[in-house]
């Protein structure tokens, strides 16, 4: 035989299955009185005598249409604050420093306690201060105004033009920093030192004042001075403080003579303000006090609730009121 009988033969059985099918197509379309696609019968790849496909009727839109995406969660390389309002206010109505309001007694005798400790933060060469950014608010007992005093600080400064604050409230047994601003609670400082999984960034709260962030304490935890002196809270201590150098962090503290966590606290800030109130806190109470904290070598003084000023300075005076404020290192 010729080498013309195969090729040939090869040809018709390849148009022979595409007849049929087009035959079962026709049928079908006769039987149904609808477009319906009809799979073809398979022609074998490579084959010599394999003819073109042919093009089918297109089905109806229903059928061809191709399912709707589903939404998927796209996650975000970056971490988000989330966001807080501090109802200002209930804040002015007790007495603390809000922004943009007149000026007040407290109002400037705050922006004096904070220019010598904004100096020391912000001070080069051979006047520079390591960690100096980072500054403790304690007293030696409770209820001398502490926290009152640390908010009032984180406040004024938050209205400096070209520095942020991020207020830690760091008195774990007793944290009053978010009550006292209307905040929400949540993961905190204790949580991130505890858990390696969960980021500083995810506790941060974010507020309606620019320039001021808050970190609250986080959950009550048995081991709170241990997680305080170990290495990743150093290290995390460290990180804020070299990253963030136009930063102030503020510790609101127990007192020191309440709670171990003070003293360990003192380590890695670079300045404390020692609250002392007035009338009050006695001279045994307060060297121990400051004993507790003395691993901080830069530490003021704060009189608070005093009714007399020894420098002869009365801002009071001026402002309708008598009593004020003495601060000193």
């Amino acid at each position: 035989m010729s080498d013309e009988t195969p090729k040939t033969s090869r040809r018709d059985e390849g148009v022979s299955l595409l007849e049929r099918a087009a035959r079962r197509l026709e049928k079908a379309q006769a039987a149904q009185g609808a477009t319906t696609a009809i799979p073809l019968e398979t022609v074998p790849a490579g084959s010599a005598g394999a003819a073109p496909v042919m093009e089918m009727p297109a089905p109806p839109a229903a059928a061809t249409a191709a399912p709707a995406a589903r939404p998927t969660a796209r996650r975000t390389s970056g971490r988000q604050s989330r966001r807080g309002e501090i109802d200002l206010q209930s804040l002015r109505e007790a007495g603390f420093v809000v922004p943009d309001s007149p000026s007040t007694l407290t109002a400037e005798e705050f922006r004096l306690v904070k220019r010598q400790l904004l100096l020391n933060a912000f001070a080069k060469g051979e006047a520079a201060i390591k960690n100096g950014n980072l500054i403790l608010v304690c007293s030696a007992q409770p209820n001398e105004g502490k926290t009152f005093c640390a908010i009032n600080l984180a406040l004024s400064i938050a209205s400096e033009r070209d520095v942020t604050v991020l207020l830690v409230d760091a008195d774990f047994a007793k944290p009053e920093v978010l009550s006292t601003l209307g905040l929400e609670g949540g993961k905190g400082l204790i949580d991130v030192i505890a858990d390696p999984n969960i980021d500083l960034a995810d506790c941060l709260i974010r507020t309606n004042i620019e320039n001021l962030s808050v970190l609250p304490a986080g959950r009550q935890h048995h081991l709170t001075t241990e997680l305080l002196a170990s290495e990743r809270m150093g290290a995390m201590i460290e990180e804020i403080a070299q990253r963030y150098r136009d930063r102030i962090i503020i510790f609101d503290s127990p007192p020191a003579l309440a709670s171990s966590a003070a003293g360990v606290l003192a380590l890695h800030v670079g300045q404390t303000m020692f609250v002392v109130e007035a009338e009050r806190t006695r001279e045994q109470q307060l060297r121990e006090g400051l004993a507790m904290v003395s691993a901080c070598e830069h530490t003021h003084l704060l009189l608070n609730k005093t009714r007399f000023s020894a420098s002869g300075r009365r801002f009071g005076a001026y402002y309708g009121y008598g009593y004020g404020y003495t601060y000193g290192s």
